[in-house]
């Protein structure tokens, strides 16, 4: 009978839900307790006791894994980046990695455009005027006006693109792979080098994975070409921005403004600099805040799980 380590956070809530599932294929379920993710000491109590698992952003580093085989045969990732875990040291020791592409590509989307169009009609800061009793007409923008430039023009991007488009928008790209030319044709993105689309970029939005050549892609070095009036938007992963850079840039006045949904430490420390700014809007690593969204992934993790443990299954969810 296989055991599985059961610790996505979007699932657990909902452990009953998919108990009898389990038990309809014989799986037992080690539940530990999860704080926004389990780290490379979490995953190792429980070394050479699973077969499988079901995770969310846990560390899965070369360490857990040289521990947990020969045992573990598949790690289901909740989602789509599997940048918490070492795919070279899991083809090396034939693990596999299960994850769902594009699972939330269209919320994602929604709330970067979401963002844009609270920094430039303002509606958030004069809310908060008339609040306060104040009566002030906050200058703003209209998208049409504006530049957007999109590093990482993957599912997310390209359908950020279409919906910037249809506000008018200049939109600038940059990706280290090529994008194909009807999509170019079809949105009128300018395709560029990083440099060139930090200069020209009233919004910034990162919408790339997390990876060796992406990990702190935006530094003081990189930022030293932005507006002193761009927003930067990151919805993708925090180690992606430098955040002591982002936060001196924001500080120095060098940038204008910052969305952020992810962060290099999560949960955000409570001594950020980043919560006292009132230039900043912040959520908790909730851009793929989609109840449908999440009911196909949950599935399909599932799936993902019995297929790597070679468990016949036909079909799943309700």
């Amino acid at each position: 009978m296989p055991t599985i380590l059961f610790s996505a956070p979007y699932m657990l809530p909902f452990t009953e839900r998919f108990r009898p599932v389990f038990e309809k294929f014989g799986i037992d379920l080690i539940i530990p307790e999860v704080h926004e993710r389990l780290e490379e000491a979490d995953i190792l109590k429980f070394a050479g006791q699973f077969d499988g698992a079901i995770c969310g952003d846990d560390r899965y580093t070369p360490r857990v894994l040289e521990a947990c085989a020969p045992r573990l045969k598949i790690i289901s990732k909740w989602g789509t980046g599997i940048d918490s875990i070492h795919s070279e040291t899991c083809d090396r020791l034939g693990i596999k990695i299960g994850r769902t592409p594009n699972a939330f590509t269209m919320p994602v989307a929604d709330t970067v455009m979401a963002y844009i169009l609270a920094f430039s009609r303002r509606q958030p800061w004069m809310d908060r005027a008339m609040k306060q009793g104040e009566w002030e007409k906050i200058p703003g923008k209209a998208l049409h006006e504006q530049a957007l430039g999109i590093i990482g023009v993957g599912s997310i991007g390209k359908t950020l693109a279409r919906r910037a488009r249809a506000f008018g928008m200049k939109i600038f790209g940059t990706d280290i792979i090529e994008i194909d030319h009807v999509f170019i044709a079809e949105t009128g993105i300018q395709m560029t080098n990083l440099e060139s689309l930090l200069a020209n970029s009233d919004y910034i939005s990162i919408n790339c994975d997390l990876n060796p050549t992406s990990h702190h892609l935006i530094n003081s070095r990189s930022l030293a070409h932005a507006r002193s009036s761009a927003i930067l938007i990151n919805t993708a992963r925090g180690p992606i921005v430098k955040e002591d850079d982002l936060i001196h840039a924001l500080q120095t006045k060098k940038l204008g403004g910052a969305a952020l949904d992810v962060f290099e430490v999560e949960p955000l420390p409570a001594d950020s600099p980043l919560i006292r700014m009132d230039n900043v809007m912040m959520a908790p690593h909730n851009a793929n805040s989609s109840p449908a969204a999440w009911e196909r992934v949950h599935w399909n993790t599932i799936k993902n799980l019995l297929d790597g443990l070679n468990i016949a299954h036909g079909e799943l969810g309700e």
